[in-house]
């Protein structure tokens, strides 16, 4: 390979125009790109790990046809400036706090001559003034841009959203100061103000005319070597570049990948983005009869993906919800965290119940597996040098069993989890006649409860199946101590929560879904059905 940098720049649209950005290093982040270079120092920086949501920005792409979240042919999506790196942004929009003042025209204010003219607020902004949404200030225009988000799609749908919903698109956005009481009420009262509308067509256009096919290759040096950003567009192109490049840096949704750089300060060395493959973003029914399946691509966002499994499976709503925050399922991929390997992910344990097999490709060579046998121990795993994590398959078959997951966190929202486990049963008349138990946290790797499982297959599903169960359980794992729970603790809860799925699902009697969830006032029904 040349060690010659590459004179293909960044360009994408920032600010009413397209831009060029060319020199910085492959890892620069967007937030130090914005506040540094552009000098648009609205987006700050907090945590600088993607948890708090002060550098929340918008992303906008060109909407794929049948896109039923998109935005007068955009995609909206929200990220973290921090962890996001200048190179992904290529053929994208970036939207910031500085863009909504531009989105409002000029009002005359009765308070001063008319010779002095103001520029409006947008309504979002003005909300958040009327109903005192702000203190220091230092969070604010990361929640103004997650409601702008919100603001955009309910105009669009001319729809409104729930007390609760605003809850669920600011999880990922923390105030310290003000509270959220008023930061909710003004999500409500923005849509009571004059509406306010985005005109999305020019950048439509503009993104239209960066459309590209082939890989964009963007490179810069670091010292005396030149750093590589390799973006194809194809699968076969991801795949012939995976195999010549084998050591070459993985990067999706870089809500992992970022972190490495902002706090381990990881060198990555050359870098193969695959979000620019619209293949690798698919979602679809595949097959038919005893083989249909769902197939999810290894590039479709954790959002993209909880939501399709939710809406076949109501019961996963919850942890779709609670998995991080919207700004990280928008970046992050489901493949990326299956594929990641931590033994505390929350995906595994539920794909894992669902009987998914991983598929890999190395070239043109493609293989599928069990989930369960990809991990070999601790971040450890079956991939071959230049192999890669191609997609996730579902058997439609495991979607009609009882299916829970329940996480366990020390916060509700946004949180890691202490332990996650992910279950499906399936009943014949009493008898337990199928049943899949995954729990991450409880050992090296995400597994499923071997001996637990034996003890209950082709026993009548009942108290005392389940309390035998639960002391097979504690021959399954031996879990370690950690600054999130105890061994001893996650051993009981893992018991507890068979327990619950017990009282959720046994023939007689089961609980109803209002007894056993937080939401039974405040229900997620309307974040479930966007999209449909």
């Amino acid at each position: 390979m040349s060690m010659t940098p590459s004179t293909q720049p960044i360009r994408f649209f920032h600010r009413g125009r397209i831009v060029d950005v060319s020199g910085v290093h492959p890892t620069r982040s967007v937030l130090d790109w914005l506040r540094e270079d552009a000098r648009c120092t609205g987006t700050k920086e907090g945590c600088n790990e993607g948890d708090c949501g002060a550098c929340t920005v918008v992303i906008g792409e060109l909407a794929e046809p049948g896109d039923t979240r998109a935005v007068g042919g955009l995609r909206l999506s929200t990220v973290n400036a921090c962890i996001q790196f200048v190179p992904t942004l290529h053929g994208k929009a970036l939207f910031t706090v500085e863009d909504l003042k531009a989105q409002c025209g000029k009002t005359r204010d009765p308070a001063l001559h008319d010779k002095h003219a103001v520029q409006s607020l947008h309504p979002v902004q003005q909300a958040m003034v009327d109903c005192h949404g702000s203190q220091c200030g230092f969070c604010t225009p990361g929640f103004i841009m997650s409601l702008w988000s919100t603001y955009e799609h309910h105009q669009d749908s001319g729809t409104q959203p729930t007390r609760q919903q605003l809850a669920d698109d600011l999880s990922g956005n923390l105030c310290r100061c003000t509270g959220y009481r008023p930061i909710l009420d003004a999500g409500q009262r923005m849509f009571d103000l004059p509406a306010v509308r985005f005109d999305t067509a020019p950048v439509v256009e503009a993104l239209t005319s960066l459309r590209h096919d082939a890989t964009f290759d963007y490179a810069a040096p670091l010292g005396q070597r030149v750093d590589r950003f390799h973006a194809p567009t194809t699968l076969a192109e991801l795949a012939a570049l995976r195999e010549a490049n084998p050591r070459a840096q993985l990067l999706a949704g870089s809500t992992d990948v970022g972190l490495w750089v902002n706090k381990q300060f990881r060198d990555l060395g050359d870098i193969l983005y695959v979000g620019d493959v619209a293949e690798m973003k698919t979602i679809e029914q595949r097959g038919s009869g005893a083989a249909a399946e769902l197939y999810i691509g290894a590039g479709a966002t954790l959002e993209d993906a909880y939501r399709a499994l939710a809406q076949r499976v109501p019961s996963l709503t919850d942890v779709w919800l609670r998995f991080a925050s919207p700004p990280i399922r928008n970046a992050g991929t489901m493949g990326g965290n299956v594929a990641n390997g931590s033994p505390i992910g929350d995906s595994p344990p539920m794909l894992m119940a669902l009987d998914a097999q991983i598929e890999l490709r190395r070239g043109a060579r493609v293989r599928r597996m069990p989930l369960p046998d990809f991990y070999l121990d601790y971040m450890k795993n079956q991939l071959e040098p230049g192999e890669f994590v191609q997609g996730l398959a579902v058997p439609l078959a495991a979607l009609e069993r009882e299916v829970r997951v329940y996480k366990i966190s020390k916060r509700f929202d946004c949180d890691i989890s202490a332990l996650c486990a992910g279950f499906a049963i399936a009943l014949d008349g009493e008898i337990v006649n199928e049943v899949r138990l995954a729990f991450g946290g409880m050992a090296a790797t995400v597994k499923r409860a071997a001996q637990t499982e034996a003890a209950l297959v082709g026993k009548p599903w009942t108290q005392a199946s389940v309390n035998a169960a639960k002391l097979a359980m504690a021959q399954d794992f031996k879990p370690l101590s950690d600054m999130r729970a105890s061994a001893d603790y996650r051993l009981q809860v893992a018991q507890n929560l068979l327990q619950r799925l017990w009282l959720e699902t046994r023939v007689a009697d089961p609980l109803p879904a209002q007894a056993v969830s937080v939401w039974s006032v405040m229900p997620h029904q309307t974040s479930a059905a966007q999209g449909a």
